[in-house]
């Protein structure tokens, strides 16, 4: 079974049969993130040694019987506009380089009581300022089906990084610009009025 290619739900499902587990997720999203990020660019932040020990924790308990949530185990990317506590986060601006919050959004925290495995902090316009993922500071995202192509924005990185298969899903935030991403990277996007 080619874990990348299952949606969001379908990994989920496979992980909850005990088809896949946790770990052999993110350590397949790992491998993607190595072979694509250097032209892609869809991360801002990776942290593999906490995204790994996250996702051995929510195996041993999605094999105890604790976890049975959709998301248990499926490596997510966040948009890195969204505060995760003590992980940075920048807004892809130089003026928040190294701010690393003390807490986490409203949605963070949500996705955690899913049991969801964060792989890392997505690429993005700077302070969400954009329909291209070209203004980061960091660096500029690509669309995985053309790389002299932007990827739409300002969720670029999450966008890109989806299509390209390095998460199993992305949570992101909803502008007027940000809908353009699904059309131009071909995958489908979803709007949540409250989760």
């Amino acid at each position: 079974m080619e874990l990348l290619s299952l949606s969001a739900v379908e990994l989920g499902a496979a992980i909850r049969a005990g088809r896949a587990t946790a770990p052999e997720a993110m350590e397949a999203v790992l491998r993607r993130i190595e072979e694509k990020e250097d032209a892609l660019h869809c991360y801002i932040t990776i942290d593999k040694e906490k995204a790994l020990e996250r996702a051995g924790e929510v195996q041993r308990r999605i094999q105890a019987g604790e976890l049975t949530g959709p998301l248990a185990g499926v490596p997510v990317a966040v948009k890195d506009n969204l505060c995760t506590a003590g992980m940075r986060t920048t807004c892809a601006s130089r003026m928040l380089y190294n701010f690393r919050p003390p807490y986490n959004a409203t949605v963070v925290e949500r996705l955690q009581g899913a049991d969801y495995v964060m792989t890392g902090k997505a690429n993005m316009d700077e302070f969400a300022m954009g329909s291209s993922s070209e203004t980061s500071y960091f660096k500029k995202t690509a669309n995985p089906h053309d790389l002299t192509r932007v990827p739409g924005g300002s969720s670029g990185g999450s966008a890109a990084g989806r299509t390209a298969a390095v998460r199993g899903a992305s949570f992101s935030h909803w502008t007027g610009a940000s809908r353009s991403r699904a059309a131009m990277t071909s995958h489908t996007q979803y709007r949540h009025r409250a989760l």
